[in-house]
């Protein structure tokens, strides 16, 4: 897949301990973005932060959060980011949805291994 020029970006702003049926709810919203067939989606977890409900999550030592803030980013052309956005209303109870244009400049992937080539999968 090539993705090149105008593009959306979906930005998820969850807590680590939010869930969907007893699975970690980022793992669900990756999942559902592969099997919607977007460009790709990458999750980072975050040191510290506030949101709706105004409580400082922080990795610091003395002050030790198990909910740290996460963030689910995912790239692709806009009508496939306005289809799958309609998916989130029924996953992200809590959180925050954001959507912002953005120009690709560079989208490229590792090349197709060749027959007998390239790492095996166990």
């Amino acid at each position: 897949m090539r993705l090149h020029g105008s593009a959306v970006r979906l930005t998820i702003l969850i807590g680590e301990d939010d869930h969907y049926q007893h699975r970690p709810l980022c793992s669900e919203i990756v999942r559902r973005a592969h099997a919607a067939g977007l460009a790709g989606a990458s999750v980072f977890r975050g040191i510290e932060g506030f949101g709706a409900s105004s409580l400082i999550h922080t990795s610091r030592i003395l002050s030790l959060s198990e909910d740290l803030p996460i963030a689910i980013v995912i790239v692709d052309v806009a009508d496939k980011i306005n289809d799958f956005v309609t998916q989130l209303d029924e996953l992200v109870t809590e959180g925050l949805v954001i959507m912002d244009e953005v120009e690709v400049y560079r989208y490229v992937g590792r090349p197709e291994p060749r027959a007998g080539h390239g790492r095996e999968r166990a």
